[in-house]
């Protein structure tokens, strides 16, 4: 008998953790009759800027504008030529090799490490070709990639990287926050990020002053100057009241991601299952974990049983991108570790508001399974 209903996560419950002040800012906002390109948008890139410990944050509309800015304009500004090539991991959600191809630049697929969910660095010298311009790390999950290993290889064949950190807002490496650890940031502010908004958001964080600029005028039509097009752009930007909703949330953004952690080590703990095993993390101290997943190689049949018991989870991701119908051109390529992590991860409940008694009952379910036939 199920007694207790677990959603994967609760966003009415996410929502009220913040209150009053969440609602204050909303209605400030209204009261402001200023929605776009306002002052809640400037004060929130300047807080965010300064939390990541960069000098420049440039708020667009999404995260998979934020990669597809960056990448256009670094095609821009350091002339990449038509056929140049992005590095990217196969397992990630596929908005980070999207932007590569809305740029019009070719993704190089890299598996993941064995047993974990970042790119492998061992791997990237093999994939590095005269075409090769850039590395794109993704710090899935919440946990950073071994960046000190990225960049040397970046370094030693003059390659920029850029961070996908939509999943790692507040994450540390070695005292730095993801944000900080390549020559630009790519975050998202999905409603369900560690660092959510109330609805689409993304930002641009770096410390390159004409690379912000760049991509601040390519989110704006091209344009610096009103009425104005220097080049062809788009329409991303971060509409006032989702800045005023961050700007609102980020004061407790540590507070929340060391629950989140806490919440982790429960489950690291607590979980016993020979069926079950958990990621092998680059950063465990630092990682923010976005999601928390479980590997196994019945996670069909365990998504059902949690199901039955009343516990929300979900697979991030169950296709890998060279197996992608949009991305069919990849599918001569082998990634054994990317495609283990697509066919037995599976994603448990957690969040800034899920209490410790709604995790240890999680995990004496998931110790009690066992496959049907035994």
């Amino acid at each position: 008998m199920i007694r207790t209903k677990v959603p994967y996560i609760d966003m009415r419950a996410v929502q009220a953790h913040y209150q009053p002040a969440l609602s204050d800012a909303v209605l400030r906002t209204v009261a402001s009759g200023q929605y776009i390109n306002g002052p809640a948008q400037r004060q929130f890139e300047e807080h965010f800027a300064a939390y990541c410990g960069v000098n420049f944050c440039v708020g667009v509309g999404n995260g998979l504008d934020a990669l597809t800015l960056i990448l256009l304009s670094m095609k821009q500004l350091y002339e990449w030529p038509a056929d140049a090539e992005v590095i990217v991991p196969a397992f990630t959600f596929i908005a980070s090799v999207e932007a590569i191809s809305r740029a019009g630049l070719t993704p190089v697929l890299v598996d993941t490490v064995a047993g974990g969910a970042t790119l492998d660095s061992h791997q990237l010298p093999a994939k590095i070709s005269p075409r090769t311009r850039a590395i794109l790390a993704v710090h899935l999950y919440g946990d950073v990639c071994a960046m000190p290993a990225i960049r040397a290889i970046a370094d030693a064949h003059h390659l920029k990287v850029i961070e996908d950190a939509a999943q790692a807002h507040g994450a540390l490496m070695d005292g730095a926050r993801a944000g900080a650890l390549g020559d630009a940031a790519a975050f998202s502010f999905y409603p369900g990020k560690n660092l959510g908004a109330l609805g689409d958001g993304g930002a641009v964080l770096t410390d390159d002053e004409a690379l912000a600029l760049r991509v601040r005028a390519l989110a704006n039509y091209g344009s610096v100057r009103k009425y104005e097009h220097q080049w062809l752009g788009i329409n991303s930007r971060l509409d006032e009241m989702q800045a005023a909703i961050l700007d609102c949330k980020l004061p407790l953004l540590d507070a929340d991601n060391a629950h989140r952690q806490r919440i982790a080590r429960l489950y690291l703990e607590g979980v016993h299952n020979p069926l079950l095993r958990t990621l092998d993390y680059q950063y465990p101290d630092g990682c923010v974990h976005h999601v928390f997943p479980v590997l196994t190689p019945c996670r069909d049949e365990l998504q059902r049983y949690l199901s039955e018991q009343g516990v929300d989870t979900l697979v991030h991701y169950p296709i890998p991108v060279h197996h992608q119908p949009a991305y069919r051109a990849l599918a001569n390529e082998s990634f054994p570790n990317a495609e283990t992590m697509a066919a037995s991860e599976l994603s448990l409940p957690i969040s800034q508001v899920q209490d410790e008694g709604t995790t240890l009952h999680i995990i004496d379910i998931l110790n009690q399974f066992h496959h049907a036939n035994d």
